[in-house]
């Protein structure tokens, strides 16, 4: 914690309070303190504490869940041996990224997040356009994970039918429906359960615990045992590449989006008690739990996969759902596994458009966005962006109906988050060790990494230009128009859309939120 920080907090508060109350719509008096220095008006209900900060980020992290339904980068690419090693690799390099946003979001708990941070620390000749940019990056990115997460849960609801039905023919058309259909539940509890939302969080956080152990202790018990050499050593390189090394970190992939999205719980600062404080140890220490969770199931599985040409070539195209099938024979268990499996990916989905609503308000409240003025409207009564959130679901249907037409286009579009999100991280953690190296004073803050915290950064900066690079790149190589990685097209078509947007409207109507932050505060 750093010298002085209550101190200053005493004397600022005072000017903080417009009333001598604190409850669930103001929160404490740092929450007031917060929001009187950034100039915000305080809209959201705060009603999340520590426990359900950690479920809601803990649950939309995913980790052991999304290992499962990603196992097929890493087996393609690396091999068994390339899964366990990269996804060390992903869980320390993740770590350094969640430790130097944890200490930003103690330093200005806004739902805003990284384009407010990049406004406020970033040099000041560039600090309105790379806010700009940062914020459109983090709306990319969080409006294709609704997108992706709708997407996962309807390709685990169509294996299940092809489980249990082998005649089931995939359908394009199908899948739509069902994105669509996630969606609407998500959104329905978003809208309808709002106020009960902690409740639920942790509720999803028991299911989530429950269903990692009964996987597991299934999989320990029933399944055959791959030599530790194999699992430990068995680089294999599956995709074609040239050299068995650049196939191996082209598999990181699956591990990194393991453990993405960490930012989550920033996006709902606004309704979290004494957030400056709450918010970064449920950001750490939620990264701690799925990373130690996911290096169990990693090696559970590893341990447990059997034939992996058999994994790889399930007709259910799940070769985790194969793995359980093979090691069972029973179609009820591998059937209950996968139920378990889709309600976490719906659960995941349910906190995506809390998460990107919040960050879709912050960044129209700031008018970084068309239609600012109804995207940022909080209804009285409500506490809630419901407007937002409404556009979130459209969003998420217009997108759905793209796999309608291209099954390739809309992957190509829902894989943007990965490369969209580490931007916007990369943006916000250079704006603050630049500050660092020029040595110009920091924020008080109540979660800080001290003397650590330019190592941290420096070390986040460049694991993260690792993930990045080859977050674009295709599973398979030679690669075909069905088989490429088009996520780099569309990500440079966003970019350049921002670009112009900003120099042909943004610059004249967004000034970023640092015009309104309280210097003296």
């Amino acid at each position: 914690m750093s010298e002085g920080f209550e101190e200053k907090q005493a004397e600022n508060v005072e000017q903080a309070m417009e009333a001598d109350t604190t409850g669930p719509m103001t929160g404490t008096a740092e929450d007031q303190y917060d929001m009187t220095r950034i100039g915000k008006k305080q809209e959201l209900l705060r009603n999340f504490q520590f426990l359900s900060v950690l479920a809601f980020t803990t649950v939309i992290i995913a980790t052991w869940e999304t290992v499962l339904y990603t196992i097929s980068y890493g087996l393609v690419n690396g091999g068994l041996a390339g899964l366990v090693w990269m996804f060390i690799v992903a869980a320390v390099g993740m770590g350094t990224v969640v430790l130097s946003l944890a200490e930003m979001a103690s330093m200005a708990p806004t739902s805003g997040g990284q384009y407010h941070w990049v406004s406020e620390f970033a040099p000041p000749g560039v600090q309105k356009f790379l806010s700009f940019l940062t914020g459109w990056l983090a709306t990319l990115a969080w409006q294709t994970g609704i997108a992706s997460g709708s997407y996962l849960t309807a390709s685990q609801i169509q294996s299940l039918m092809l489980l249990n039905d082998p005649s089931y023919s995939f359908q394009r058309w199908h899948g739509t429906l069902l994105i669509i259909a996630v969606a609407t539940v998500a959104i329905c509890l978003n809208v309808f359960l709002a106020k009960q939302l902690p409740q639920i969080e942790v509720l999803m956080l028991i299911l989530h615990f429950v269903g990692f152990f009964a996987i597991i202790i299934s999989l320990w018990v029933m399944a055959p045992r791959t030599p530790a050499k194999i699992v430990f050593t068995q680089f294999q390189n599956n995709g074609g590449w040239p050299a068995l090394g650049l196939s191996v970190l082209i598999g990181m992939t699956g591990p990194v989006y393991s453990m993405i999205a960490s930012d989550c719980a920033v996006h709902m600062a606004e309704e979290i008690k004494d957030a400056s404080r709450i918010l970064p140890l449920g950001m750490v220490w939620s990264m701690i739990i799925s990373a130690l969770s996911g290096f169990v199931m990693v090696l559970t599985f590893c341990f447990s996969v059997g034939d992996i040409e058999s994994a790889l070539s399930s007709p259910t195209g799940q070769p985790y759902i194969q793995v359980f099938y093979n090691a069972t024979n029973s179609r009820t268990g591998t059937t209950v596994v996968t139920v378990v499996i889709a309600t976490m990916t719906l659960c995941n989905t349910i906190n995506n458009v809390a998460s990107a609503s919040r960050q879709l308000y912050a960044f129209a409240r700031d008018r970084g966005l068309p239609f600012a003025s109804t995207l940022s409207y909080v209804k009285p009564g409500w506490l809630i962006p419901l407007n937002s959130i409404m556009v979130c679901f459209i969003v998420t249907c217009l997108l759905s109906l793209i796999n309608i037409g291209s099954a390739v286009a809309f992957n190509a579009i829902v894989s943007l988050g990965t490369a969209a999100l580490f931007s916007s991280y990369a943006i916000s953690i250079s704006c603050i060790l630049v500050k660092r190296w020029r040595g110009e004073p920091l924020r008080p803050r109540r979660w800080s990494l001290g003397k650590w915290g330019a190592p941290v950064n420096g070390a986040a900066l460049v694991i993260m230009a690792l993930f990045y690079f080859f977050s674009f790149w295709p599973l398979f190589t030679p690669t075909e128009a069905s088989t490429m990685n088009w996520s780099i097209a569309i990500y440079g078509a966003v970019v350049f859309f921002a670009v112009v947007f900003y120099n042909t409207h943004g610059k004249f109507v967004y000034d970023g939120p640092v015009v309104l932050v309280k210097k003296d505060l």
